[in-house]
């Protein structure tokens, strides 16, 4: 889709706020558990829902409101909600809409702990899931047959596989099926969903919009109809509500996203390529080496895998770097290492590693912000002690 001459520019929107205090350029923490009403019927018309005026901070919050306000801008959402951790705000979007008997369609290799959601407490009451190829649109298509909802993931965990979100709301569209897609990997800057008729996008805000590995946070943004029956229905009562205090963390790292997104293409594409040369490597899994006709990606993340040859030993090689950090999660401005030998290992049932046949010569990069040409002499360095 063209771009939207109306609005301003994502960069602009991130850094000019719309509601101000005292002339200050920062919104306002707003560290309180309740707000109070000025009369009887000040009351009575919040509680009628005639007014908007905050009554808890579990329910709503005037620094949260800010952050929902930008994450709407940026995804062209009617509404948003914000909860205190990206599976949380899965929890939340999948669990409000079903009921027992009710089947989901689901791509394979999603975010470790939403398929042990699927596959654990939603099975428990009565909720079954397939798992498809996202990108085989035809059995996609025939799964959503009586389908409740259909729950994307592009790129994908361990492979970054794209699925044809256009294509894929439609496919929704037609059989009733409402459609959900976590934009992690991209961020509302590379990638919105929304605009192709897309019902729900999920953010772990714990990643690149916090960008500060300090903050755990989720965010669903979408249709209001959507948006509105969840936060009548669930999100009161599951609890995971987000804090002043990082909603207010969270706005800061949105100032910088852009800036931060590319530089971790440019870093990540530069080693990407470089790993894919590499004799010890396999292949090379980023959407940016071989883009599908029907990408909606505006640009890539620093977030890949590569897979590397049995000569390779992964814990030496692992042991061996000294920028890269072994660690979970990614977005921040660090770079992280995470061997899928160690999720296919771990204990506890429904690993999505094991069950799709993910290879334990993987290897997941994130790649930060630290400089790219000392970074890929790391793994170079690593390489020569495994």
């Amino acid at each position: 889709m063209g771009k939207d001459e109306s609005r301003a520019s994502d960069n602009t929107v991130l850094v000019h706020d719309e509601r101000h205090d005292k002339g200050a350029v920062v919104p306002p923490i707003y560290q309180s558990s309740i707000f109070t009403f000025e009369s009887y019927q000040a009351m009575v018309d919040r509680f009628r829902g005639v007014s908007t005026q905050p009554v808890y901070s579990r329910v709503d919050n005037p620094t949260v409101s800010v952050l929902l306000d930008k994450m709407c801008q940026l995804e062209r959402g009617e509404a948003a909600a914000a909860f205190s951790s990206g599976i949380a705000a899965i929890s939340n979007a999948i669990l409000g809409q079903v009921k027992a008997g009710d089947r989901i369609v689901c791509v394979k290799h999603v975010y470790p702990d939403t398929y042990r959601l699927l596959k654990g407490i939603c099975a428990r009451f009565g909720v079954t899931t397939d798992f498809i190829d996202g990108r085989d649109l035809s059995a996609i298509k025939e799964s959503l047959s009586g389908a409740k909802l259909l729950y994307l993931e592009s790129p994908c965990t361990w492979l970054m596989q794209e699925q044809d979100l256009a294509a894929m709301a439609k496919l929704a569209q037609a059989a009733g099926v409402t459609s959900i897609v976590d934009n992690s990997w991209a961020s509302p800057i590379l990638q919105k969903p929304l605009q192709v008729g897309i019902d729900l996008v999920v953010h772990s805000a714990s990643k690149y919009i916090s960008g500060h590995s300090d903050v755990v946070a989720g965010l669903l943004v979408g249709r209001k109809s959507i948006i509105d029956k969840l936060k009548l229905e669930t999100t009161p009562y599951l609890g995971a509500k987000l804090s002043a205090q990082e909603a207010s963390l969270l706005l800061r790292g949105l100032r910088t996203l852009p800036l931060r997104m590319q530089r971790h293409q440019e870093s990540a594409l530069l080693i990407a390529r470089r790993l894919a040369e590499h004799p010890a490597v396999l292949r090379v899994h980023h959407p940016g080496l071989a883009p599908s006709d029907y990408s909606l990606l505006q640009g890539y993340g620093g977030l890949f895998s590569f897979e590397v040859d049995s000569a390779i030993d992964i814990p030496a090689f692992c042991n061996s770097l000294s920028l890269f950090r072994l660690g979970v999660s990614w977005g921040g401005h660090e770079s992280l290492l995470m061997p899928a030998e160690v999720s296919i290992n771990q204990a506890g049932e429904h690993s999505a590693a094991v069950d799709f046949g993910i290879s334990p010569r993987l290897i997941r990069l994130f790649v930060g912000l630290e400089d790219p040409e000392e970074l890929w002499n790391d793994l170079l360095g690593a390489f020569s002690r495994a």
